[in-house]
């Protein structure tokens, strides 16, 4: 799995917030998709097979498990986990959603 910066985040990109609804509800990246890590199981065919995904959490641990579980029950190779997370993103002062 890549990793990169909130800064280096295309902002026509799907991205994947993987905390809990109550999380996701005070502040998220604008245009990230919740998807639970909690659910990501029951929901991992929601995640696009096709082009780059980008997970997001709120530092960048919950992402990252998120990314190996797609990588190795999905088979999924086009994973990228944003490092910093959404804390990361709120201090660069990127839109929100």
């Amino acid at each position: 799995m890549k990793h990169v910066t909130v800064h280096d985040v295309p902002s026509d990109a799907v991205l994947i917030d993987v905390r809990e609804p109550d999380e996701y509800a005070e502040a998220h990246a604008a245009g990230a998709i919740n998807i639970p890590l909690s659910t990501l199981p029951e929901r991992a065919d929601e995640v696009p097979a096709d082009g780059d995904v980008y997970l997001i959490c709120k530092a960048g641990g919950r992402s990252a498990k998120a990314g190996e579980y797609l990588e190795q029950s999905a088979g999924r190779a086009n994973l990228i986990n944003v490092d910093g997370g959404t804390d990361g993103w709120l201090a660069a002062g990127l839109p929100t959603g």
